[in-house]
């Protein structure tokens, strides 16, 4: 640091004589009319030297600590704060308050060079009592840098002191709090607030909307209206919009936006911006486009909200469409907005459109950007092309679990079992936790390629990291267990871990497949009095459950039921009705509901070819046979297998050989 200092002292030295020789004398004579203000409005590194060294030459410094503490701003503002700390050494002796001090603890926060907490102390230990302005200033640099137990230290020196009643202090107590995730002590500190101000409750919203504590921040944001005697302005509003879209509250949207027309701050841009982003999460578009339609202004994130918004709520055509709008209205696209369309355009299946972007990405140097990365990842990835995803992970500078995660999706979807066990694995070497996504990616990789063994060791994991009661994870291991072949582990899991449909679901599918179908159909009517729907893939497993042990009485049931649900005509449904009745040896079934189903595909015809085969109605299937063609059906490898079966059962030998 002292060389540092040195070599600063030099630099304002050389300053000092090239402004000697080369600054005209009407210059400096303008200087030293108004000091301050010419080093307050110096807009370059090279212009606050200038007035500096202008400074050291009419004596002005360092005696004037008003214009040393300017100085210190503005030197941090341009990250020098070696040049901050210079100013300040030279000036503190001239100085008996806390002012200057002050200062140098904001400038060195700004410049996130040094530690603001090793300047108060050092402030201490030279005699000079903190004021009000010192804590926000520390705590600043506290909550900037999650330093949790300096900033309860600097709680307890300013409630000694009695400054925990100034309403500044006690507002960024606040935001120190609200930084490390501290919810309690938020809550308790802007309870013991003597005074509170309409930034307290703001600071207060904000914490809990951005923590995910939607209803609080709400119940704030009307317990602000209702009884404090402020009312909410811009930064309310904006505070609590997002609350709104996190809840997809599109009644409260409208309420909050009511309010904002009534006392005319809808035609702020930052509220728009906030409106068109809470209608989108709310499902809304067509209100989201109609506030992005009637702003005055717009700015980039203006822009980037109507894009995402129209993307969240699969209007992929008319995301497309503002994307080309906005670069067509001369704004270079950010790497919010290509972060929002990368997945659009895998929506539209417009994958050279997505590498012409990623080209864009490039030549503006956003590719870098974190979130751009993923979002290519996951567009190769979902595109079918797992090596130029791998491309995109390999040469990002710095990766989150949210990167690993696409990259595990895209060797999953991309049947590279193996591929995403080993990176599982590399994620884990290069000090990334696992969370829910990564092993909700995996199981399924496991469970398509029979991996048993490595299912076994990340279920021990979720144990560990206590992942083993979360829905969706136990959903994956029920299911990983299932395609395994070990039902008993699967139904061991589900029976220990909460439920919905899609738990019962891989079940009922999964023991429909196996000797034990009554349990499968167990499942089924249980899923039933649990209050839950059934879907396509539940009936479909309990049709396959009836199939196996031929239970027509309990098919014919779930087929009425499937009647009153207006399901039975829905295409894979009907077809698993034709293979139950017509191996149940119900043909004319089979065939009544064969021609009531509006879009016959391979399938519906095969199975009913193979149940007339079955029955030795060899003409009849035959026939079928002709008249796939006919419907417009191609024929498949089972239409030549279910025909040559029909003609086997029947003797028809060279009639099989005449269809080839």
């Amino acid at each position: 640091m002292f060389i540092l200092v040195n070599n600063a002292r030099k630099t304002v030295a050389q300053n000092l004589l090239l402004t000697r020789r080369f600054i005209p004398q009407h210059q400096i004579q303008s200087f030293s009319s108004d000091p301050l203000a010419i080093c307050s409005n110096s807009q370059s590194l090279h212009q606050t030297k200038q007035t500096h060294a202008f400074a050291l030459l009419n004596g002005i410094l360092p005696r004037s600590v008003s214009l040393s503490a300017s100085l210190i701003l503005r030197y941090a503002e341009f990250e020098q704060p070696t040049l901050s700390l210079l100013v300040f050494q030279q000036t503190v002796p001239y100085s008996h308050t806390a002012f200057l001090w002050n200062t140098l603890i904001r400038a060195l926060s700004i410049a996130r060079f040094y530690d603001g907490f090793v300047t108060y102390n050092r402030m201490l230990r030279s005699g000079v009592r903190p004021d009000d302005h010192t804590f926000p200033f520390v705590l600043k640099t506290c909550a900037d840098n999650m330093q949790l137990q300096k900033g309860m230290e600097i709680h307890g020196c300013l409630f000694k002191l009695g400054f925990d009643k100034d309403v500044f202090v006690g507002n960024t107590l606040l935001l120190f709090y609200g930084n490390c995730g501290c919810l309690e002590n938020v809550k308790r500190v802007f309870d013991e607030m003597p005074e509170k101000d309409v930034v307290s409750w703001n600071t207060l919203i904000g914490i809990f909307s951005v923590s995910g504590f939607y209803v609080e921040a709400l119940d704030l944001y009307f317990g602000m209206n209702l009884s404090s005697g402020f009312k909410p302005n811009s930064v309310s509003i904006v505070s609590v919009l997002p609350v709104c879209g996190g809840l997809a509250d599109e009644t409260m949207a409208r309420l909050i936006h009511c309010y904002a027309v009534k006392v005319g701050l809808d035609i702020q841009v930052t509220i728009s911006n906030a409106l068109v982003d809470a209608y989108g999460k709310c499902g809304n578009a067509k209100a989201s486009k109609l506030v992005f339609d009637e702003m005055i202004e717009r700015n980039e994130v203006s822009w980037n909200s109507i894009i995402t918004s129209l993307a969240y709520t699969g209007r992929n055509k008319d995301a497309l469409d503002m994307f080309r709008l906005m670069i067509d209205a001369g704004l270079r696209p950010n790497s919010i907005a290509i972060s929002s369309m990368l997945p659009v355009l895998v929506e539209l299946q417009l994958f050279s459109l997505g590498k012409e972007i990623h080209g864009f990405s490039l030549r503006t140097g956003v590719e870098s950007d974190i979130f751009v990365a993923n979002s290519l990842i996951d567009m190769y990835a979902k595109s079918g092309h797992p090596a130029e995803a791998s491309y995109v992970f390999n040469n990002m500078e710095s990766r989150n679990v949210v990167s690993w995660n696409a990259m595990v999706a895209n060797f999953a979807q991309n049947r590279l079992e193996l591929s995403a066990l080993e990176l599982v694995r590399d994620m884990q070497a290069h000090n990334e936790i696992p969370n829910s996504v990564t092993l909700t990616n995996v199981l399924p990789a496991c469970a398509r390629a029979g991996f048993l063994c490595p299912g076994k060791e990340i279920h021990a994991r979720t144990i560990r990291m206590e992942l083993n009661f979360e829905l969706f994870v136990t959903n994956a291991l029920t299911d990983m267990y299932a395609k395994c072949g070990c039902l008993n582990l699967a139904q061991n899991v589900f029976d220990i871990s909460l439920r919905d449909e899609i738990s019962y679901n891989i079940l009922i599918v999964g023991y429909s497949e196996t000797s034990n179908c009554s349990e499968s159909l167990r499942l089924f009517l249980e899923m039933g009095h649990m209050g839950m729907e059934h879907d396509v893939v539940s009936f479909m497993g309990a049709i396959s459950a009836c199939t196996n042990i031929a239970a027509t009485k309990q098919g014919k049931e779930i087929h009425a039921l499937l009647v009153r649900k207006h399901l039975h005509t829905h295409l894979f449904i009907a077809n698993s009705l034709l293979d139950f009745y017509s191996r149940c040896g119900r043909i004319d079934l089979a065939n009544k509901i064969f021609d009531r189903i509006p879009n016959r595909d391979a399938a519906s015809w095969n199975t009913l070819i193979l149940g007339y085969g079955m029955l030795g109605e060899v003409d009849i299937a035959i026939n079928l046979f002709e008249s796939m063609r006919l419907d417009g059906v191609d024929y498949d490898s089972v239409s030549y297998i279910a025909v040559l079966s029909a003609c086997s059962h029947g003797g028809l030998v060279e009639k099989g050989k005449g269809i080839f």
